[in-house]
């Protein structure tokens, strides 16, 4: 049976973390190559999105939107096609405001419209920005208004809500119809801004679920600081492997969405072996998506949210365990079972995958107290099996 639109968290790839407004018709036809070449698309990746700067700066005397004639030459239709061709989905970019973040025509006032052009080029994501929108209009109301825009435009459209968590969000996401939303502001290719993010998050988890997903914004897993932009690029070099590892487990296991941001053409075979480790995958994708609750380690010993644990339940009774370390020096962090509601009493152990190196582990009872790499991460499959 195939999934309903959002079931589970979308995984694709976006323009903007690596080449902002440096886009063209043949960049985007090269990032769909990439997936069948590097095997994303058999690893579940699917949607192909362009972001900001890709129409002229005015619609035309229809009120249309026009695609900039220097970058796509032959419009989007043709790009869309391609994208199609390789069995993959084509995504594109708007604002709920007058104007996009980057000056371009936002779709305020031009929803239904502009839903019905997105239809016609084929257009299967829409990302929805919150730049430059009126004072006085509810960002709720907009969002809602382009939801219905694009549930009536003829073609299922996934709608990804991005206001950067602001106007209490949470409270009416849900209902707008977003398939996900923004809960924070932009990523930055450094180990601080993973680590902000993910924290701002904790807590959060009543608010992720089927059909409406939290999402921490792309992945900079691979970067290794090579955005044209200075502020997405402020720390030379990004992350270590190490730390883009723990961000893409992070993002993962709290159900994320998960949107590719390097230059996929040029990814090294450890970016590679990240983003497709299939138990990790397996994880976000899990058809409960559900969210993973936190669990605090001798909190007496650690500084605030320099080690935790994360636990998500999945759908066939199985437990998803991410045992975290953001301090700067390895530490043993001990799970206790009874903190997961399975005390010794209950007459069972738990079996553990090591969704890392595809280890078995064996099995555990009462606790599990791995080792974990500084700025690194354990994660574990756990089978509740009888003692």
């Amino acid at each position: 049976m195939e999934k309903l639109l959002g079931m589970t968290p979308p995984m694709g790839w976006n323009s903007w973390n690596t080449f902002t407004w440096e886009i063209n018709e043949e960049l985007i036809k090269q990032a769909a190559d990439a997936f069948i070449e590097n095997g994303l698309k058999d690893a579940g990746y699917e949607y192909v999105v362009i972001d900001d700067c890709w129409s002229e700066k005015q619609r035309n005397e229809k009120g249309e939107l026009v695609p900039d004639h220097w970058k796509f030459p032959n419009g989007i239709k043709p790009v869309a096609d391609y994208v199609h061709s390789k069995g993959l989905k084509f995504g594109i970019y708007s604002c709920a405001g007058t104007h996009t973040c980057a000056g371009h025509p936002g779709s305020f006032e031009h929803e239904f419209q502009d839903a019905e052009t997105f239809a016609e080029w084929g257009v299967d994501y829409l990302k929805y920005d919150y730049c430059y929108k009126p004072v006085h209009i509810p960002g709720e109301i907009l969002y809602k208004r382009m939801s219905t825009a694009l549930r009536n435009c003829g073609r299922p459209i996934m709608f990804s809500a991005c206001n950067w968590g602001n106007d209490n969000i949470y409270k009416w996401i849900r209902e707008s119809g977003a398939h996900l939303f923004r809960s924070t502001g932009d990523i930055q290719d450094n180990w601080e801004s993973i680590t902000n993010l993910a924290i701002s998050q904790m807590g959060k988890e009543p608010y992720t679920g089927n059909f409406c997903h939290n999402d921490m914004d792309m992945l900079v897993v691979g970067m290794h600081g090579a955005s044209n932009d200075g502020f997405i690029g402020s720390k030379i070099g990004g992350c270590t492997d190490q730390e883009y590892l723990t961000h893409f487990a992070l993002w993962a296991i709290m159900g994320s969405p998960l949107i590719m941001g390097c230059d996929l053409r040029k990814a090294s075979e450890e970016t590679k072996k990240t983003l497709l480790n299939k138990d990790l995958i397996a994880i976000n994708q899990d058809l409960e998506a559900r969210g993973a609750y936190v669990i605090k380690p001798l909190p007496d010993a650690y500084n605030e949210n320099e080690a935790f644990i994360l636990v998500k339940p999945l759908a066939d009774g199985d437990l998803a365990i991410g045992i975290f370390n953001f301090s700067d020096t390895q530490r043993e962090l001990s799970l206790e079972f009874w903190d997961m509601g399975i005390p010794y009493a209950a007459g069972v152990s738990l079996s553990l995958h090591d969704c890392i190196t595809g280890e078995e582990l064996g099995e555990f009872t009462e606790q599990f107290a791995p080792v974990v790499p500084s700025h690194g991460c354990v994660v574990v499959r756990a089978r509740i099996v009888e003692k």
